[in-house]
């Protein structure tokens, strides 16, 4: 395709026609062009005109027109640096190379485009965490409760992206984009309990499993345009990736659902209106299904960049989850819907969210906020076993300021709790499917790792809030649950153009513990859920995306409201290596 490796030079000062012409330098692909008709066009206008045709040349494919090779000049030793070429030739192997797979040039006739792109993602994980040991238990010397809870983690991700897109490539947006985004996820689980992996402990303490899913797979059309700097009316419909908020604390997924937005004022605004069917997850991957779980999640917002001061962009929300009763059990054989815990009857949670967020900066001062209040009705909270009246808040604020290679960030987040179980008021904050980047992000031992009690989470898996539900990916919203505060100190270091580090100190508390009180049979539970130091670092080796390794150590220390539940003040930790490879 295009020019071979062992093509010849174009000569640098060839006549810009016939066979003699320069070729295009990438591996431009078969041009489709009807160069006949685009002679006889230009024929006529020269005609009409009186010029020479002989002093022209119509091309019809612009896409495709040579320029020669050339080399800058040294000025100090008045010789061609033959390093320094401005059109650098294009070659298969190298993604920064002009290629018609990826959308350099047309793939069909001059407005057809084709993006090609592979990424191969690799996580090794070791962690320690608080694991039931059940009835039967791998090791005879576990307590009643909890076992062992080391576990060794690998996951692999291989992600085929295939784009194809009518448009001009610059300026003005596409007609149209087609996606679609398959993902062939392989995982292997080793733990110390037996019922970690399944429900039924005679599966032994090893999983190994395998999931296909597409979390893309959409049609985006461009309707109309609103100005004439290409402020434009979109649709999407189909499988795709939607992140609600700045940080992902509401909701962040890939899933079914038709989205319309509206650019304005040069872009300055943007208003989304969308409407997600959920599909169901896969347990073990947590990637798409194909079949519907019978979930309706609405969202509208608005950004308006330069809000208030230049740098700074405000947002308003609303979201609206209806999650119907149903019955559900995970690829483990686990009940996740309704979760298993208090009363156990499928129930219908309705409610809606309304938020104020923003992102920027004031001068020298980066910040980011957000602050969403939830309202609504459970039918019948498993916890409270009673119709429930939802209200509930959180809010997040990070600061930080950049010293050259140096970013200090300071952090809270708060999220309410609920003081009493069985008063038909639910006052627990939880979102609908979050995946914060908040106070470490994934380098977080608490919002890394799933942390259970007595068939739910005390904290999800790539979540940040105590909710006590089953599953973020499965189960249902719950807010009965005893909220939190999460205070965090950090600091981000470009160590070289290859290399940056960043290590954060966190301090964490329950909000209100007297839901947890009677949930987990235990009287007096403190408030202190612990500390947390994480270093995590990233490597760039080639100074782009297309190799990454990243990798990171979080160490846990119980306080003393997680040793009242969990029985043990042992520090805990998570650690990581993701290598990640992209062309």
């Amino acid at each position: 395709m295009g020019l071979a490796e062992d093509d010849p030079e174009p000569r640098p000062d060839g006549p810009a026609r016939g066979d003699d012409a320069p070729r295009p330098l990438g591996h431009a692909g078969r041009s489709r062009a009807n160069n006949a008709a685009a002679r006889d066009a230009v024929d006529r206008y020269l005609e009409e005109y009186g010029y020479d045709k002989d002093d022209f040349e119509a091309r019809a494919d612009r896409w495709r027109i040579g320029l020669p090779r050339w080399d800058r000049l040294n000025v100090e030793t008045e010789r061609l640096t033959n390093t320094d070429s401005p059109y650098a030739r294009g070659r298969r192997g190298n993604p920064y190379r002009q290629n018609v797979l990826k959308g350099d040039y047309p793939f069909i006739g001059q407005h057809l485009f084709l993006v090609l792109t592979a990424i191969s993602d690799t996580v090794v994980e070791a962690r320690d965490t608080p694991t039931p040991s059940a009835i039967s238990t791998a090791n005879p010397n576990s307590p009643n409760f909890f076992g062992s809870g080391d576990q060794f983690f690998v996951n692999q991700n291989l992600v085929l992206s295939f784009e194809l897109f009518k448009g001009n490539t610059a300026f003005k947006p596409p007609d149209f984009i087609f996606r679609a985004t398959p993902v062939f996820n392989a995982s292997y689980l080793n733990v110390e309990e037996n019922n970690a992996v399944n429900l039924d402990v005679r599966e032994g303490t090893t999983r190994e499993d395998g999931h296909i899913g597409f979390q893309e797979l959409f049609f985006e059309k461009h309707l109309l345009d609103l100005s004439a700097n290409y402020d434009f009316l979109s649709v999407t419909v189909g499988i795709q990736q939607f992140i609600s908020d700045f940080r992902g604390l509401l909701y962040f997924d890939n899933n079914l659902g038709v989205r319309a937005t509206v650019n304005l004022d040069n872009n300055r605004t943007q208003i989304n209106v969308a409407a997600f069917y959920q599909l169901e997850k896969d347990t073990n991957s947590e990637l798409n299904t194909f079949d519907e779980r019978d979930q309706v999640v609405l969202i509208a917002n608005l950004y308006r960049q330069d809000f208030l001061v230049f740098g700074y962009t405000g947002q308003i929300s609303f979201h609206y989850n209806r999650d119907n009763a149903s019955r559900h059990i995970d690829e483990n054989r686990v009940p996740v819907r309704p979760a298993i815990l208090g009363d156990a009857r499928p129930h219908r949670v309705d409610v809606a969210y309304l938020g104020f967020a923003g992102d920027g900066h004031f001068g020298r001062l980066n910040i980011t906020h957000e602050y969403f209040f939830a309202f609504g009705k459970d039918s019948r909270n498993p916890i409270a076993a009673r119709e429930t009246d939802i209200a509930a808040h959180m809010f997040f604020v990070e600061a930080s300021v950049d010293f050259d290679w140096l970013r200090p960030r300071f952090s809270l987040m708060w999220a309410s709790g609920d003081d009493d179980a069985y008063d038909g008021n639910a006052r627990g904050f939880d979102g609908i499917f979050d995946n914060p980047n908040v106070s470490g992000g994934v380098n977080s031992f608490w919002v890394r790792q799933s942390v259970r009690l007595l068939g739910v989470g005390l904290v999800q898996r790539l979540s940040a809030y105590p909710s006590l539900r089953s599953s973020k990916i499965e189960g249902q919203a719950n807010f009965v649950n005893p909220g939190l505060w999460f205070v965090t100190a950090g600091l981000d270091a470009e160590l070289t153009a290859e290399w940056r580090a960043s290590f954060n100190l966190s301090y964490l508390r329950f909000h209100e513990t007297g839901v947890l009180e009677p949930f987990a049979n235990q009287n007096d539970i403190d408030s202190e859920i612990g500390w947390e130091a994480t270093l995590s670092g990233n490597w760039r080796p080639k100074l782009t995306n297309n190799i990454t390794v990243a990798g990171g150590l979080s160490m846990f220390f119980p306080g003393a409201g997680f040793r009242d539940v969990y029985e043990s003040g042992d520090p805990l930790f998570s650690a990581f290596f993701q290598l990640t490879l992209i062309y």
